[in-house]
């Protein structure tokens, strides 16, 4: 597939908050590439905590491959993924996001989201160009919470909404 690039320069790579708002709340399957089986990496912790907030979470990792994390079924690529994707959320080097940024427009996902510290321009351009949104260098599990009371010390819903922590 040949994709057009731009300029880096006019590339809009990171949306705004109402549209990362937006796009939580159309998008329910999320395929988190490079998700890991270790619960201490920050990849385990992002998806359980959107799974436990209703989403549907496939594991894409091909060192995991065929096997199981958080209950789901892992597969080595996206286009391995016999289901409907809306956001890939990629936990991988920036090197490595554009190949990723193909599969997700091949796959007809509707979003890439690279975590944070995940900053690549050609892979934002190459899923503009596919007709997808992107979000760049925000961790979903973050945003998620930013936006439904999620933020806490240990990142779990207290249900007070305030950016003052109560002492005592």
């Amino acid at each position: 597939m040949s994709v057009e690039l731009r300029p880096l320069a006019t590339v809009r790579a990171t949306s705004g908050a109402w549209e990362r708002l937006r796009i939580l709340n159309d998008n329910r399957a999320i395929a988190v590439v490079g998700l890991s089986a270790d619960p201490m990496r920050p990849s385990h912790f992002a998806a359980l905590y959107m799974q436990a907030e209703g989403f549907d979470i496939i594991p894409v990792n091909p060192r995991y491959a065929g096997q199981t994390i958080l209950g789901q079924i892992v597969y080595a690529t996206l286009e391995d993924v016999p289901r409907p994707v809306d956001i890939v959320d990629v936990f991988r080097k920036a090197d490595q996001v554009p190949a990723i940024a193909h599969s997700a427009v091949a796959i007809g996902a509707n979003v890439l989201w690279m975590q944070l510290g995940v900053i690549s321009e050609e892979a934002a351009e190459i899923a503009r160009a596919g007709g997808l949104e992107v979000v760049m260098d925000r961790c979903v599990k973050i945003e998620h919470a930013r936006f439904f009371g999620g933020l806490n010390l240990v990142g779990m819903n207290t249900g007070v909404i305030t950016s003052r922590r109560q002492i005592g």
